[in-house]
């Protein structure tokens, strides 16, 4: 039996669907979302988001923000969504070399913060991409790599 499914973030709804279930990136690690789930709130972190409807999958990058399950429907608020066939592979790349020259070059911790968050959002973004369009995972060179 389906759920409601609502994936928005603070500019617009990216996802609005009845599905089977739900993978997100949870800030304690990857979580499951099943019909029936108990209620639970929890934060997200950078990653992938992999809804399924039958045999449909949609994925989603996501950063950053919370995950509500409730009786009636499953919310996705995040700081950051975007789905996978909405990314650009090549502009996602020229942000993460970017992103990673700043974390090299980072003055100080605010400039290393701004520069992690940055190289985590285009990893995730390039490796949700290119999962879409079947050209592997991306290469995940420095600090946030692995």
């Amino acid at each position: 039996m389906p759920f409601r499914l609502e994936v928005v973030t603070a500019e617009r709804s990216v996802f609005s669907d009845m599905v089977d279930s739900i993978t997100v990136p949870g800030t304690e690690g990857e979580l499951g979302v099943l019909p029936h789930h108990a209620p639970l709130l929890t934060g997200l972190t950078y990653g992938e988001v992999r809804i399924r409807r039958g045999s449909q999958e949609t994925d989603l990058a996501v950063g950053g923000g919370f995950l509500e399950v409730r009786a009636d429907k499953v919310v996705v608020l995040a700081d950051m969504a975007e789905r996978a066939e909405d990314i650009d592979i090549a502009r996602a790349e020229e942000a993460r070399k970017r992103a990673a020259e700043r974390l090299e070059l980072g003055a100080n911790v605010a400039d290393l913060i701004r520069a992690e968050a940055a190289l985590r959002r285009a990893e995730t973004r390039l490796r949700v991409a290119r999962r879409r369009h079947g050209s592997g995972a991306p290469r995940m060179d420095g600090p946030s790599g692995g």
